[in-house]
Parts: C-alpha cells; sequence; structure tokens
C-alpha cells in the first residue's frame, strides 16, 4: 500500500509540472545593475501581503555575495502602517542569474519562515521593468524603477504574463 500511495503522490507531481511548458527565464541577469530600490506596479495577491499598498523591494549586495531583500508596504493606504520583510536571496542558475531563491526571517526570532523560488521572466535592457514569477504560476510581481508605469509598457508585461500561463485575470494593481 505504501508503494501504491509513493506512486500516486509521484505521479500528482508529474502532472501538475505537466499542466504547463517550462517556465522560460531571461537569457542573463547583471546582478550589480538590477541591485536598488523596485516599485511594485501589480501582483498576484498573496496572503503575506494582504492589505499592501505603496510596495517597494530594495536589493543590496551582501558581504557574502548574496542579496539582501527588503520588502515593505504600507497596510490599506499609502500612508499607512509600515510593514517590512527582510531576507536573502541567491542565485540556483548562476549561467543566467536570473533564477534566484528568496528566504525571508522572522525578525524577533531570525529564524526563516518564507522561502521561494524568485525567476527574472521579462527584464527591459536598461533595467527599468520587470516580470517576476514562480515556475508553479502561482506568484507573479510586475516590478518598475518608478511608482507609476506607462499604460502601454503595462499591457505588454501583462500580455507578456499571460503568454507564460500566469491568470494575470487575477492581477492586483498596487497604489502608491
Amino acid at each position: 500500500m505504501k508503494v501504491l500511495g509513493m506512486i500516486l503522490l509521484v505521479m500528482s507531481c508529474s502532472s501538475t509540472q505537466a499542466k504547463y511548458p517550462i517556465l522560460p527565464t531571461v537569457d542573463h541577469v547583471d546582478l550589480d545593475r538590477y541591485l536598488g530600490k523596485w516599485y511594485e506596479i501589480a501582483r498576484l495577491d498573496q496572503r503575506f501581503q494582504k492589505g499592501c499598498t505603496a510596495t517597494e523591494a530594495i536589493y543590496s549586495k551582501r558581504k557574502d555575495g548574496e542579496i539582501k531583500v527588503l520588502n515593505r508596504c504600507r497596510l490599506n493606504t499609502p500612508d499607512g502602517k509600515l510593514k517590512e520583510a527582510v531576507g536573502r536571496a541567491w542565485v540556483t542558475d548562476k549561467n543566467t542569474n536570473a533564477k534566484l531563491k528568496v528566504q525571508f526571517f522572522l525578525k524577533r526570532f531570525k529564524i526563516p519562515f518564507l522561502s521561494g523560488k524568485y525567476w527574472i521572466l521579462d527584464l527591459d535592457e536598461d533595467y527599468q521593468n520587470v516580470i517576476i514569477g514562480d515556475p508553479s504560476r502561482k506568484y507573479l510581481w510586475i516590478l518598475s524603477r518608478s511608482k507609476e508605469m506607462k499604460e502601454g509598457i503595462y499591457q505588454e508585461l501583462v500580455d507578456k504574463a499571460e503568454d507564460l500561463h500566469f491568470d494575470t485575470t487575477k492581477l492586483l494593481r498596487t497604489v502608491h
């Protein structure tokens, strides 16, 4: 019976993976150019971001070569209470630097509480706009170096995400 359960589990995982084609990333990311402040323009909403507005992500290089991640937002309104999450990221695909793993910590205990794949799916040559997602298609962020994004650029990125099989009908625009 245990063997049958294991076979069903493997088949279940395989069918989930087969649901979508392999998620392509950009060919190469210059991490030094990627560092700095990014503003969230839209996202697939997640429980850890409930009520977030004016969302920012700030990336900086750590002494150990990994990346420090500071995500912050205001709750419910752009003037609401500040919420922050601090984490670290490291490259999992050194050929492209486009696949990273991100891990966040509980401040009080300094223990990891959330980790995930952070794949760079689209990035313009000037490093001004980016699409971040993961292979499950449950996580998606559209980020920009500025708080506002031209509607044409936004729609192009949404269309690209849709082509990658993300449910863009559930995208939530971020208020700044």
